[in-house]
């Protein structure tokens, strides 16, 4: 029987849009996305009592165990949308930090918490460290592996190391004792690093994009193959990459098993370099707050942003029109937020059409008779604000 152990989070999480309110976090969710790929799972966590009442039915549905250690905090996790910052309740600096949580198994996930930690002793175990901040080096608390993986995003790599270059840094790792290091690189995809040299495994397009806990799921199919299955690392990352694309299209679990993921014909996604150019009414506080919040996520896809509220401010109209028309031809995309119908935003929208500039536009309560023009003249439509941002980013 194939069998796996994860010490890891089980956290209440709430998004607004689109509405979400579940109990996951990290081990319980890659606990529900590996069911289908390993025959036992076994999930150590903190859990304040109540909140283990309402997570038994998860853990009962998706059919894996759960080991305990009380915890006087109930931690969630609130979102606007899937690429915010979250709100931690409660603060960082009020939870109770308690003893490290021992697991001993032969294949283990490895999770970094915020309560405290797991101490694993295995002899395959990858390790997520789950903290741009100050990630834990996994060997510090004692924990022990004889053949290691990390897992874990750019910014954790360069902090687990000091260093300024992800793939130097994973070097660092490997010469500490590393078997594998992937860095995840969000619609880049992730690097796959060993001592005998590095390989690209693609990110993959989805027809919605959901992005709470992605990460979650690909360190899990990635343990799931590679400490479980013993497939080798490139193996195991391309098969947790699509996944994630799987779960960011359906926001479902458990993943699909291997044959049904590697059959999936996907499109490999990464973000197209260019400049785009964000037309949206910025008249009001929540105008403002979702042009500043659309700039800063098309910044973090790695495109270079033109906002004329940024860029060009307030002035009269015979000096702020002809410098937006003047950034708008020196774009290669537009992101429009229609909402509101504002009349300048339909403008910019109509002139981009004719210039042969694709348009990436965000509607979620215009009517479908306002929109005939925009549609029929081969703009892309989304009433979801994440998806939009990244196919704009793909320029798909």
């Amino acid at each position: 029987m194939s069998e796996i152990a994860i010490v890891g989070g089980v956290y209440h999480e709430r998004c607004i849009w689109p509405e979400w309110d579940h109990i996951y976090g990290s081990g319980g969710r890659a606990a529900a996305a590996l069911r289908s790929h390993v025959e036992r799972v076994t999930l150590h966590t903190y859990v304040r009592e109540d909140v283990g009442v309402a997570f038994k039915p998860y853990a009962s549905n998706y059919g894996f165990d759960v080991v305990t250690a009380e915890t006087k905090d109930a931690l969630s996790f609130e979102y606007v949308h899937c690429m915010s910052s979250p709100v931690i309740r409660p603060p960082l600096a009020r939870i109770h930090r308690r003893p490290p949580i021992a697991v001993s198994a032969e294949a283990v996930l490895r999770f970094g918490m915020l309560e405290g930690c797991g101490k694993v002793d295995s002899e395959w175990c990858v390790y997520d460290p789950q903290s741009a901040f100050s990630p834990e080096p996994f060997e510090q608390n004692g924990s022990k592996a004889a053949h290691l993986a990390v897992v874990a995003n750019r910014s954790e790599i360069l902090a687990m190391t000091g260093g300024d270059e992800p793939t130097v840094a994973a070097q660092k790792l490997i010469e500490k004792g590393a078997e594998v290091v992937v860095v995840k690189s969000g619609p880049a995809g992730a690097y796959v690093i060993t001592r005998e040299g590095q390989s690209h495994i693609p990110a993959y397009r989805s027809n919605g994009v959901w992005t709470i806990g992605s990460g979650d799921v690909f360190a899990a199919i990635f343990a799931a193959r590679w400490a479980v299955h013993r497939e080798s690392p490139e193996r195991a990352a391309e098969l947790a990459s699509r996944a994630v694309s799987s779960y960011a299209e359906t926001m479902g679990l458990p993943s699909p098993l291997p044959d049904s993921l590697l059959q999936a014909q996907l499109v490999p996604a990464s973000t197209v370099p260019g400049r785009v150019y964000l037309a949206s009414p910025f008249f009001n506080l929540g105008q403002r707050w979702l042009v500043d919040e659309a700039r800063r996520c098309l910044t973090e896809l790695g495109l270079e942003v033109f906002s004329p509220v940024h860029d060009v401010g307030p002035g009269r109209a015979h000096d702020i029109g002809p410098a937006d028309i003047d950034a708008l031809k020196s774009c290669d995309r537009v992101f429009a937020i229609l909402d509101g119908v504002d009349t300048g935003t339909v403008f910019e929208v109509g002139y981009a059409s004719s210039l042969g500039v694709p348009v990436y536009a965000l509607a979620q309560s215009v009517a479908e008779e306002n929109l005939k023009m925009i549609v029929g003249t081969g703009s892309q439509v989304f009433t979801d604000f994440v998806t939009a941002l990244h196919y704009t980013a793909w320029k798909a």
